[in-house]
Parts: structure tokens; sequence; C-alpha cells
């Protein structure tokens, strides 16, 4: 894919990762909570904590690609018995 592409992607996941972040932060302060008898549960910890680990792993296999130019790198290994 053109670097161009990937570095726009990332740029992507960086803002919906530091959105989780701040999430994740307002539900550690307060879960749930009532205002005159109304109750507010914020989302599920676990959930936001999922999505979290699985951008992180997109944020550096793409940061990755960029790096290496888009090329992955392949070795072949050949047992030898001596």
């Amino acid at each position: 894919m053109n670097i161009t592409i990937q570095k726009e992607r990332l740029a992507k996941i960086k803002m919906r990762l530091d959105q989780y972040y701040e999430a994740e932060m307002a539900v550690l302060s307060s879960q749930s909570y009532s205002i005159g008898g109304r109750s507010l549960t914020r989302a599920n910890l676990g959930e936001i904590q999922i999505m979290i680990d699985t951008l992180e792993k997109k944020y550096d296999e793409i940061d990755s690609l960029i790096k290496t130019g888009g090329r992955r790198k392949a070795y072949r290994i050949v047992p030898r018995d001596l």
C-alpha cells in the first residue's frame, strides 16, 4: 500500500486510541452515578480495554510497515544434522 495512505490510517488510529484512553479514564473515575433519581452507567471498562489493545496492535503494525517501507522480511532456515 502507499505510504501516504498508511500514514493517514495511522493518524486515524491514533485519534481513536486517544479517545479510548479518555473514555477509559472517565470510566475509571466513576463507572456510574445518580443525580436526582436518574442514574447513568458508563460504557463497559473491559470492552474499552480490549479495543485499546486492538488499536495499539494495529498502530504498531502499521508503524512498522511505514518504517520498513512496506516490506516484510522473511528468512529461510535450513536445518542441518551435524
